[in-house]
């Protein structure tokens, strides 16, 4: 059950991005499971994937064609991965697209497809070529709510936010939505995540700022510490606000990335709030180090701690394993003497050893919380890092072992 998110009721569209949606059958019944996104001319898009070296055959076909041209549409199956197919998913991935452009009359390379899902079974594209026309037929603005259904799979809600902002006189829309509950360790989580503003950006800026927003969202956030084979994160810039990034006053500009970024830290956040058979949602926090690199290897260290991550599902204060595995950290040498630990702004070490005053019952008391901190100071530094992790239950177990049947 997700921790205090629910899914969107509404979402402000971005001028120059059409979607629609539609039940193919692909996988699941009874629901939408194929996402169409129309992007208008002189939009400017970028992307990151997956690091994993087994990527799936729509990564693989969606670097090209975005090293080819700028986009006119996004394709987006749930349900099938299509990855671990060879030859065969790549020309089932290409078969998508050629079909989707011969229907709308675009370029094969202008469809960029993304796929989530089931590793391992081939993509029925004759499941969902039938649609393209209507899905052409009914694109609209307005769209985004039925799209983050449209893309989820184990996720028990939908995600998405939306920001407005006043920049210099012009009203600029920032809009995202995300899929994701499990298999996430970004390393660029499964995850997608569509999100596109109408002020314009150049090429080279737009990829920029998506890899800056992403290097301090999904790139913070782990359930399981897998890496999926399909992980991708889009940024669309339509320019339809009437204004340029480039354009803009200095201010202007840091307000702009200060709201684009809180976006893509509440979708990457609202990940973890999901992840499956979630009871905790936990924010590791590792402060005095010399630097942030020392600081974020500490932090996932410790996130990916099944003893940890147990122990929180457990409600137990063991603090004797979150210092274990800070100290097991490839991080550079650490003095215990200096280091501190906290649950919840409770005092539990200090010093490498029990804290004075700190009882089994505070402790206790202090991992009741559906949200917790664990906040490490090093004494080192003046360096920090958060990441942000899931707890490890049974459901979770049950959700992976079941997840074939």
């Amino acid at each position: 059950m997700a921790i205090s998110k629910v899914s969107p009721e509404s979402l402000f569209p971005v001028k120059g991005v059409r979607l629609a949606t539609a039940a193919t059958g692909i996988r699941y019944q009874h629901r939408d499971d194929l996402l169409l996104m129309e992007i208008c001319k002189h939009a400017r898009t970028a992307a990151v994937f997956t690091t994993n070296q087994f990527c799936a055959a729509p990564v693989i076909v969606c670097k090209r064609h975005l090293g080819t041209v700028q986009p006119k549409y996004l394709l987006v199956n749930a349900g099938n991965a299509n990855a671990g197919l060879g030859a065969q998913g790549i020309a089932d991935t290409c078969a998508a697209c050629t079909a989707l452009a011969r229907e709308s009359g675009c370029n094969e390379s202008e469809v960029l497809p993304f796929s989530t899902g089931i590793i391992g079974e081939r993509l029925d594209v004759e499941k969902m070529t039938p649609y393209y026309a209507q899905l052409i037929g009914h694109l609209e603005e307005d769209g985004w709510v039925a799209a983050a259904k449209a893309i989820m799979t184990t996720d028990t809600v939908s995600k998405g936010f939306s920001k407005q902002v006043k920049l210099d006189g012009h009203t600029v829309v920032v809009t995202g939505i995300a899929k994701g509950s499990g298999m996430i360790y970004p390393d660029m989580a499964t995850m997608l995540a569509f999100v596109a503003t109408d002020l314009g950006f150049d090429s080279r800026s737009v990829v920029s700022v998506l890899s800056d927003a992403v290097r301090q969202s999904f790139h913070c956030v782990t359930v399981d510490g897998d890496t999926s084979t399909n992980d991708a994160c889009v940024l669309i810039a339509t320019g339809q606000a009437g204004i340029d990034f480039s354009e803009l006053s200095e201010r202007a500009r840091v307000e702009f990335i200060r709201t684009l970024d809180s976006l893509f830290l509440d979708l990457a956040q609202s990940i973890v709030r999901d992840a499956e058979g979630i009871t905790k949602y936990i924010c590791i926090s590792v402060d005095q180090a010399p630097s942030e690199s020392m600081a974020r290897n500490i932090a996932f260290t410790v996130a990916h701690s099944p003893l940890v991550k147990t122990m929180a599902y457990a409600s137990d204060p063991n603090w004797g394993r979150i210092m274990a595995a800070a100290g097991r950290a490839k991080a550079g040498p650490l003095e215990m003497n200096r280091l501190s630990l906290y649950i919840n702004g409770l005092k539990v070490v200090t010093n490498g050893k029990l804290a004075s005053g700190y009882t089994e019952e505070a402790g206790i008391q202090a991992m009741q919380n559906d949200e917790i901190e664990f906040r490490l100071e090093l004494g080192l530094g003046s360096c920090s890092a958060r990441v942000w992790t899931s707890d490890l239950s049974h459901e979770y177990v049950k959700i992976n072992a079941e997840y074939r049947s």
